[in-house]
């Protein structure tokens, strides 16, 4: 039900794969709990109307913690997925970042976001990097002795602790909320810091064989000889992130290109986007020309995965239909077009929240299956004991 504003007792039979008396016997049962509200009758082309039913936003909330290279953000979201306190941006340098930060950092959100504790589902946290959800570590950064950042994080602010690769959420949130609902086949771009990469394959989000799958940035397809962060030279990243993005605009200021950049104290992302977003001519060569390179990654994207869609999200996707022209034209040049003609490109509808929206989709797909382990375990004690 947390997908979905409102739901009849035949959508949520169809969903669990039960009766409707026994769909119908539950709902009664969480109304009597204040969980669930009837919504009202849904309109009917013929027939008994179905009665509609809602969660009741504010009997749990979800925290969500999005991390990116320079930035954290932590968001709090009640069971309609909406915002209910202002959103915590910090700047920060996610390679000095430490775990007692990060745990300093949610329980003062907590503590000042006036939502009781005892109602919080879990925390989600997302972040770039060669995360293992099922280990519960981040093998790039914020690295614990002993034990996991989950563990670690769990112990601290006693609550339930999920984490995820930035990308990875995005697509999540994509998959639940965005453009990619229903769709079983897409590839969802995270334009930010990097270029990330979510997978949704045959209706499941994709991870690989363990789990590190999605690392488009590194993609080796320029001889520029530029040294990425990873290591190696040539990587999309280089000439395509913000990063890369924000370091050319820079050096074209620099070097006196006419642009509104020039007014800016220090040129970073937000002053890019803003300004292509407002037609500077700098600017938005640079994102068109960032564009391009991505669209030729798309290309070989779409020869090996052939999706249905793809979705340009994250950070940078607010930028709109800048990206759209010169991604298309460098699939057109670089794709077969029988190919190329099965996918759509899109820009996400989630714009900056997309991460956000992620964290908490990622708490929700994850409490019940920490609930369902908690009860089998409980169903295996008693069968013992008898």
């Amino acid at each position: 039900m947390y997908y979905n504003k409102t739901l009849s007792s035949s959508d949520i039979s169809n969903y669990i794969g039960k009766s409707i008396p026994h769909a119908i016997k539950v709902l009664n049962e969480l109304i009597k709990e204040g969980y669930v509200i009837e919504k009202g009758y849904a309109s009917s082309s013929g027939g008994r109307k179905p009665l509609q039913y809602s969660l009741i936003p504010d009997t749990h909330y979800i925290v969500s913690v999005a991390m990116s290279q320079f930035y954290i953000q932590i968001g709090i979201l009640d069971m309609n997925n909406c915002f209910v306190a202002e959103i915590v941006q910090h700047e920060l340098k996610l390679y000095d970042l430490t775990p007692e930060y990060l745990v300093t950092e949610i329980n003062n959100f907590i503590a000042s976001s006036g939502v009781d504790k005892s109602k919080i589902l879990g925390v989600g946290i997302t972040m770039p990097g060669f995360v293992d959800p099922a280990r519960g570590v981040n093998y790039t950064f914020l690295e614990c002795k002993d034990q996991s950042l989950v563990d670690y994080v769990q112990q601290a602010i006693a609550l339930p602790v999920f984490i995820e690769n930035d990308s990875t959420a995005i697509a999540l949130g994509e998959q639940k909320f965005g453009v990619a609902i229903n769709q079983d086949d897409a590839m969802v771009i995270n334009l930010g810091w990097g270029i990330g990469l979510g997978m949704i394959v045959n209706g499941e989000i994709f991870r690989g064989h363990s789990g590190l799958a999605g690392e488009f940035s590194h993609i080796p397809l320029i001889k520029n000889g530029k040294l990425c962060k990873c290591g190696k030279h040539g990587c999309l990243e280089t000439e395509a992130s913000l990063i890369a993005i924000t370091s050319k605009a820079a050096e074209e200021i620099r070097q006196g290109q006419s642009s509104s950049l020039a007014k800016y104290s220090s040129i970073d992302a937000d002053a890019i986007i803003n300004e292509a977003i407002k037609g500077d001519i700098l600017s938005v060569k640079l994102i068109s020309e960032a564009a391009y390179h991505i669209g030729q990654c798309l290309a070989i994207l779409i020869h090996i995965m052939n999706p249905a869609t793809v979705i340009l999200s994250g950070k940078a996707s607010v930028i709109g239909r800048l990206w759209m022209a010169p991604i298309q034209q460098a699939i057109n040049e670089h794709c077969i077009p029988r190919l190329a003609e099965y996918t759509q490109v899109v820009i996400s509808n989630l714009t900056s929240n997309a991460q956000l929206i992620g964290g908490a989709v990622l708490v929700v797909e994850n409490i019940g299956k920490l609930l369902g382990e908690k009860i089998d375990a409980l169903n295996l004690e008693l069968n013992i004991n008898e």
